[in-house]
């Protein structure tokens, strides 16, 4: 999952970066609204933490404009207001939720899977995908009932095969997705990425096949 957090609070915001990164999540921190609105121009994201009082542009006007453009990514608003007039506002501009301050972590996350569940069309947080079960609660993988280990970069990557099934993706592409943009991984590290996930899934429905000069593409058998 690649987030962008646009939080002016650097101390905050960076709290949530590192909680995503823990978990694999490729996750930036953005603290001016002129350029978080900037990014989101021209950059593909999985989801926009976005608080409302930035210095440059408000995170209202960042949110409407990112609509008028027809970006449906999913937005959680996190804002210290919680009075019914701002709520409707809020949703009638575009946001998909929103978290008031302070907030629990846990409720931070909780959000963020409900958001990407709705997003790719999932109905639960457990999904079934021929013999492969995900629980994204848990971050547990299972394989005709069996528990497969999988570490959490690992487990962002299978959330990016399943969520694009019969796409290709590129090398560029699953990086963005996986890595936040001061990371630097090795030229070799979505190969030994993919490599890992194979071995864990062979016994699964989900095929991932090599396009040479392409990428992958993920498929249910």
């Amino acid at each position: 999952m690649r987030v962008l957090v646009v939080e002016d609070t650097e101390v905050l915001g960076q709290a949530i970066c590192d909680r995503l990164t823990s978990l694999g999540h490729g996750a930036d921190l953005v603290t001016n609204g002129e350029q978080a609105n900037e990014i989101l121009k021209y950059q593909t994201l999985d989801l926009i933490i976005l608080d409302l009082n930035l210095p440059g542009m408000s995170g209202l006007q960042i949110l409407k404009q990112l609509r008028a453009r027809a970006n449906e990514t999913p937005v959680l608003i996190l804002t210290a207001r919680d009075q019914m007039d701002d709520r409707v506002i809020l949703l009638d501009a575009g946001a998909d939720d929103y978290l008031t301050k302070p907030f629990n972590f846990r409720e931070l996350e909780a959000r963020c899977r409900a958001l990407l569940r709705r997003h790719h069309g999932y109905a639960a947080n457990i999904t079934e995908h021929g013999n492969l079960t995900i629980d994204r609660d848990a971050r547990q993988v299972t394989v005709n009932g069996e528990i497969q280990p999988v570490t959490n970069r690992e487990f962002c990557l299978l959330e990016v095969f399943v969520g694009h099934l019969g796409r290709v993706l590129s090398k560029d592409e699953i990086t963005e997705h996986l890595f936040n943009y001061d990371e630097t991984p090795g030229p070799n590290a979505i190969e030994l990425y993919v490599g890992r996930l194979r071995k864990k899934l062979v016994k699964s429905s989900l095929t991932i096949s090599t396009l040479r000069g392409l990428g992958y593409v993920a498929e249910i058998s």
